[in-house]
C-alpha cells in the first residue's frame, strides 16, 4: 500500500494502539527551554521519577535570556530565575545542556539542525510551537504542552491521534528578491491562519526542491502559522549532505546505514492526502503582513483589503486600528522605526549573509533603530569569522548575542507602544514584541531594506 512520507515515519514509531483511536507513539529527541520545563520536572518530582532516558533531551536556554552582555547576570528576576531553575534541573536529572556561555548554546530550533542532533526521520518535540523547523529534514516534529513535556521525560512517549495528511505543491522558479519567507507568508495568506488545522503538511515541488536546507527550515518553520500540526519536507541529497560531517552526525559505517534509511523516507508515487493544494512560485512577490495574525498577509504591490470582503469585519477592523492601518491603504512608503532581524525564522548564517550583502557600503536610516540577533553560538561565530559583524556596524546596525530576541515580549528586546517594527520573526500577535508593539512579518531582504530606507520599499527595486 502506497503510504506518504509522514505515515512511513509515524507507523516506525507507533509502539502500541491505545483504544479510542490513539496511538503510543516513541519519541526520538525532545528539546527544551527554560519556559516550558521547570513544571515538567517538578512533576517528575513530586512522583519521584527519573527522566527515563536523559540522552534523548537536550536543553538550551533562549527566550528569556538578554542578547547583550551574556557574561553578566540576568537583570530581570523571572527571566533569571527561569535561566536558574533549568540549569538547576538539568544538573539534577543528568540533561545535557547547552546554556549560556556554552559554545554551542542558541536558539532551541537553531542548534539542533547545526550540531546534527536533527536527522531525517526521526520523531521529534519540544515545548515550543515552532519545532516544526525540524521537519525541513524529512521529521515528524511538532510542539507540545508541558504535560506532555513531562510524558516524554518520564517515558519517552507521547499518546496522540493521527493528524490527518495535508500536501502543498509549489511548483516553478521564484523571482530574484523573493525568500523561502515570503513563499510561507504567501501559503498563509490564501490559506488563512487556521486553514491547516487538524493536518500535517508536507511541502513538495521544484520550487521547494530548489531550497537550501535553511530556507526549507524557514518554510517549516511557520507551518503552525495555518493551524498545521506540523510542516515537513522529503529529504534529498541537499538533507544527507546538510547532515553529514555535523557535530553529532553518524560517521563511517554508520552514516552510510543512516543514510540507506533516509533514502527510503519519500512519498510514494500514489499515496493519497486528505488536502492538497498548488501553487506557482512566479505568483509569489515579497510579502508584508497587515494585521494581528500571520494570516493577514499581502503582497507588496497588493493594498489592505476592504473591510467589506473579509469574513468577519469586526474582527478585522478591530486588527487594522490595533496595528493604526486602514483599508485600501498601501504599506509602500510605511515608515518604520524598528527592524528587527532574528528569530527561529530567521536568524541563520545563509540569512545573515543576505543582510550583509544587501547593506554592505550603506548606512541605515536615522529614523531607525535596527538589530541583529544570530540564532546561535556558532552562527555569531561564522558572522565574525566572515567579517559579517563589521559590515552591519559600519551600517549603523545593532549585532548583538544569541537568543529569541525581540521575537516575543519575554526578555529585555521589546518594542515600545505604537511603533512599528519590520520583523523576520514568525508572529504578528497583539503585544507579541511588547505591550502596544505593531509588528510586520517580511523576510530578511525586505526587513534589510526597510532599515535602509527608513520606510517600507519594494526590495526587487534596490537589489545589488
Amino acid at each position: 500500500m502506497a503510504k506518504t512520507l509522514f505515515d512511513k515515519i509515524w507507523d516506525a514509531h507507533v509502539v502500541a494502539p491505545v483504544n479510542g483511536g490513539s496511538e503510543v507513539l516513541y519519541i526520538d529527541r525532545q528539546f527544551i527551554h527554560e519556559v516550558t520545563s521547570p513544571q515538567a520536572f517538578d512533576g517528575l518530582a513530586k512522583r519521584g521519577l527519573p527522566v527515563l532516558r536523559p540522552e534523548k533531551t537536550v536543553a538550551t536556554a533562549d527566550h528569556n535570556v538578554p542578547t547583550a552582555n551574556q557574561h553578566l547576570p540576568i537583570k530581570e528576576a523571572l527571566s533569571r530565575f527561569q535561566v536558574d531553575k533549568l540549569t538547576e534541573n538539568c544538573e539534577k536529572f543528568g540533561v545535557q545542556l547547552y546554556g549560556l556561555g556554552h559554545a554551542y548554546h542558541g536558539i532551541v530550533h537553531v542548534i539542533g539542525p547545526e550540531l546534527g542532533i536533527t536527522k531525517p526521520g526521526m520523531t521529534i518535540v519540544c515545548g515550543d510551537s515552532h519545532t516544526s523547523t525540524h521537519g525541513a529534514f524529512g521529521c515528524i516534529a511538532f510542539g507540545i504542552g508541558t504535560s506532555q513535556v513531562e510524558q516524554v521525560l518520564a517515558s519517552q512517549c507521547l499518546v496522540l491521534k493521527r493528524p490527518k495528511r495535508m500536501r502543498i505543491t509549489i511548483d516553478g522558479e521564484l523571482s530574484p528578491g523573493v525568500l523561502s519567507k515570503d513563499i510561507i507568508l504567501y501559503i498563509i495568506s490564501k490559506l488563512t491562519a487556521s486553514g491547516g488545522t487538524g493536518h500535517f503538511v508536507e511541502y513538495a515541488g521544484s520550487a521547494i526542491r530548489a531550497l537550501s536546507m535553511e530556507a526549507r527550515m524557514t518554510v517549516c518553520n511557520m507551518s503552525i502559522e495555518m493551524g498545521a500540526r506540523g510542516g515537513m519536507i522529503a529529504p534529498d541529497e541537499k538533507t544527507f549532505e546538510y547532515v553529514k560531517g555535523k557535530k553529532f552526525a553518524p560517521t563511517g559505517a554508520a552514516y552510510e546505514e543512516a543514510l540507506a534509511h533516509w533514502k527510503t523516507l519519500y512519498t510514494d508515487e500514489d499515496a493519497v492526502f486528505d488536502t492538497e493544494y498548488h501553487y506557482n512560485a512566479e505568483d509569489i512577490e515579497p510579502m508584508l503582513t497587515y494585521g494581528t495574525n500571520p494570516g493577514m498577509g499581502i503582497k507588496i504591490s497588493e493594498q489592505i483589503p476592504m473591510v467589506a470582503k473579509v469574513d468577519n469585519p469586526t474582527t478585522y477592523k478591530k486588527s487594522l486600528d490595533y496595528m493604526g492601518l486602514k483599508e485600501g491603504e498601501s504599506l509602500l512608503g510605511k515608515e518604520v522605526n524598528y527592524v528587527f532581524i532574528g528569530s527561529c525564522t530567521n536568524s541563520r548564517i545563509e540569512d545573515l549573509r543576505l543582510v550583509a550583502n544587501y547593506v554592505s557600503g550603506k548606512q541605515k536610516a536615522d529614523n531607525v533603530y535596527a538589530m541583529i540577533v544570530p540564532g546561535s553560538k556558532l552562527v555569531e561565530d561564522q558572522v565574525k569569522a566572515e567579517g559579517l559583524d563589521k559590515i552591519f556596524r559600519a551600517a549603523g546596525f545593532d549585532f548583538r548575542e544569541p537568543g529569541c530576541s525581540a521575537c516575543l515580549g519575554m526578555n529585555e528586546d521589546k518594542v515600545p507602544k505604537g511603533e512599528y517594527c519590520v520583523s523576520t520573526s514568525n508572529r504578528n500577535f497583539e503585544g507579541r514584541q511588547g505591550p502596544g508593539a505593531r509588528t510586520i512579518l517580511a523576510s530578511p531582504l525586505m526587513a534589510a531594506a526597510t532599515a535602509i530606507n527608513g520606510k517600507i520599499v519594494d526590495v526587487r527595486k534596490n537589489l545589488n
